[in-house]
């Protein structure tokens, strides 16, 4: 297919209906026909698209206002037996998936009115108090029962996509578990059908050969589905569950941003460009994309590309640096700043990158505190981390540094720091991210502030962004004034005059050739089989607890005093090797629901400690 003119989105139940019209004999074909659109066709012209399935078969698309389907009616084919055809079928399911916002609201009923104005926040067990009569009045009165059925159905769904593993999970699949988030939208279940849309755009992600894959994202949407329908078709009162409707949001007043950094972005399909990242003061996150077909010359230009706001116009390297006032602001769901009609745009000034530890907003500078880690471990943390440290050395391409406490930085020699590895963001040479790091690790002894992503799997591995010179210290950075404060490690080179001339002698030595993250646990060997489910499906799973390496993980797990991973490990793999017979003496894989409670235990519990072993690294919080 041509990528350059890419399909509209399309409404989950669209997609569903068309799969579930097809007989048995097309639906075994869908896949394939999927696959031979790769190379199709496809032209548009007065607000339709056209895509060629064949000789003399087309399939028109004319999506409504938005830029959706969201009706049956918008998608037509030539072929004699259209609308119950593989050709329309298949082009539904290469669409992209439509959010909430972009299709017809459900109408609200009385029981979600009162459910979103319920706190969100889960009772601690310090919090829990006797129950009043008052108080009994109060308590959720939990999911109704078309709710529950509607959880049950997508937990089904989601379980037999994880028993086929993304590799297995077809159109099919995808169509039904797309047909079950449409129910959980109509019984009121917005947290659930965002999870599902978001495991959907996953699986394609990974079945696509041009798309970059990731199965820690797979693994992050799957144990959030999993997770939700569980709780909710047991019945749990917690209001959260149900969740809001995700729409672009609409701030009452001026909105004041503070630049932090900016992001080069190498994507999908030739993509390239820059992300600036801002903050609040309240330390909520934004981002500003511009990001257009390009590739990696257009990451490495856009750094100081201008860039429009309706009127406003300014450059990535200003906005980093400075700041924005925003009125009548749009802002998506994901934190994106949406150039929409009526937005009004004003430079405003920064703010350097001052304080050691993160403030409160009322002290109005520095960056928000580390986020919370959820509870059951399934919760998302913010986009950036922001600590201090200091080099180490280098291992390769990678810096090893320790992280500067909190209180004082200065009495890092006196208390020993969690030693870090940091990688470079992006390793192509046309960006700055690995020669920095390398003039960086040359420098034993720097102490630097760091604002990063940490890497999914490694709790103690992040990959930096943006430096800035530490305060109250004179072995740091020493960078220009324009640059206020701080560099971009993809766009900024560091050079021998932005260090200082003396550094003390580091407080330890680096460890020698670690080919592992240091100071990482042997987690991986859990995340391994976790992620291995997920790709490869329930039969990948069982693999290991066939072969003689399951003993020796079990083993590494139980000397680092990770007894409940070894016991869930091995349980999973059992749970995923165990076969029955049927009624006829053929063996069986069973119903999927026991798999998917095991892998959904193992998954929670991966999650968990990491997010505990994360903070201990970064933060130095005491396990959860």
């Amino acid at each position: 297919m041509n990528r350059s003119l890419p399909l509209p989105p399309a409404a989950p139940e669209v997609v569903a209906l068309a799969v579930e019209a097809l007989t048995t004999r097309l639906r075994g074909r869908l896949d394939a026909a999927v696959g031979a659109l790769a190379g199709a066709a496809v032209t548009t012209g007065a607000g339709t698209l056209r895509v060629r399935c064949g000789e003399d078969t087309w399939v028109t698309l004319a999506p409504g206002p938005s830029g959706t389907l969201t009706e049956a009616g918008q998608v037509g084919c030539t072929c004699l037996l259209a609308p119950r055809c593989l050709h329309r079928a298949a082009v539904l399911t290469s669409c992209p998936v439509a959010d909430a916002d972009h299709r017809a609201p459900v109408p609200a009923r009385p029981t979600d009115q009162a459910r979103a104005t319920a706190p969100a926040a889960v009772p601690t067990a310090s919090a829990a108090t006797v129950p009043t009569a008052s108080a009994a009045a109060a308590v959720p009165t939990g999911p109704s029962a078309e709710q529950i059925r509607a959880a049950a159905g997508l937990w089904s769904a989601a379980a037999s996509v994880l028993s086929a593993g993304t590799g297995g999970a077809g159109a099919v699949l995808r169509a039904e578990l797309l047909r079950a988030a449409h129910t959980a939208r109509l019984a009121g279940l917005h947290r659930a059908e965002a999870a599902a849309l978001e495991v959907v755009r996953h699986v394609r992600d990974e079945r696509d050969p041009h798309r970059p894959r990731s199965l820690a994202a797979s693994v992050t949407a799957l144990r959030e589905l999993l997770l939700v329908t569980y709780r909710l078709k047991a019945s749990d009162t917690d209001p959260a569950l149900i969740g809001t409707v995700r729409r672009r949001l609409r701030p009452e007043g001026p909105l004041r941003l503070y630049g932090v950094c900016r992001e080069p972005v190498i994507g999908p399909d030739g993509l390239g460009g820059v992300v600036t990242h801002l903050v609040d003061d309240d330390g909520h996150w934004y981002t500003l994309p511009d990001v257009k077909p390009g590739g990696p010359a257009r990451a490495r230009r856009a750094g100081g590309a201008h860039v429009a706001i309706r009127t406003f116009l300014s450059d990535h390297f200003r906005l980093s640096r400075g700041g924005l006032v925003l009125t009548d602001a749009a802002v998506a769901p994901d934190g994106r700043l949406l150039p929409e009609p009526g937005v009004r745009a004003t430079f405003a000034a920064g703010r350097p990158w001052t304080v050691t530890a993160p403030v409160t907003p009322a002290d109005g500078e520095g960056f928000p505190a580390p986020p919370a880690s959820d509870s059951d471990g399934a919760g998302r943390s913010g986009p950036l981390t922001v600590r201090d440290i200091e080099v180490v050395g280098t291992d390769g391409e990678d810096l090893l540094a320790r992280v500067l406490p909190e209180s004082d930085a200065a009495a890092l020699s006196e208390r020993d720091g969690a030693l870090v590895r940091l990688t470079p963001a992006h390793r192509h040479p046309g960006l700055a991210h690995t020669a920095n790091l390398r003039r960086l690790g040359a420098r034993a002894g720097l102490r630097v502030r760091v604002a990063g992503r940490l890497e999914p799997g490694h709790v103690s591995t992040l990959r930096p962004l943006a430096v800035a010179p530490v305060p109250g210290t004179a072995a740091t950075l020493r960078l220009p004034p324009d640059w206020q404060g701080r560099a971009d490690l993809g766009y900024d080179p560091l050079h021998d005059d932005h260090f200082p001339p003396d550094l003390p002698v580091p407080c330890g030595p680096a460890p020698a050739g670690t080919g592992a993250p240091a100071g990482d646990p042997p987690l991986w060997r859990v995340r391994r089989l976790v992620e291995l489910a997920v790709a490869g499906g329930r039969r990948a799973a069982a693999e290991p607890a066939r072969d003689d390496d399951r003993r020796e993980h079990v083993a590494a797990l139980h000397r680092d005093g990770f007894v409940n991973g070894a016991r869930l490990a091995t349980a999973l793999g059992a749970v995923a090797a165990h076969r029955t017979r049927d009624a006829f003496g053929r063996l069986d894989d069973g119903g999927p629901d026991r798999y998917a409670a095991q892998w959904l235990a193992t998954a929670v519990y991966l999650a968990g400690t990491e997010a505990a072993l994360r903070r201990a690294s970064w933060y130095g919080q005491p396990d959860a």
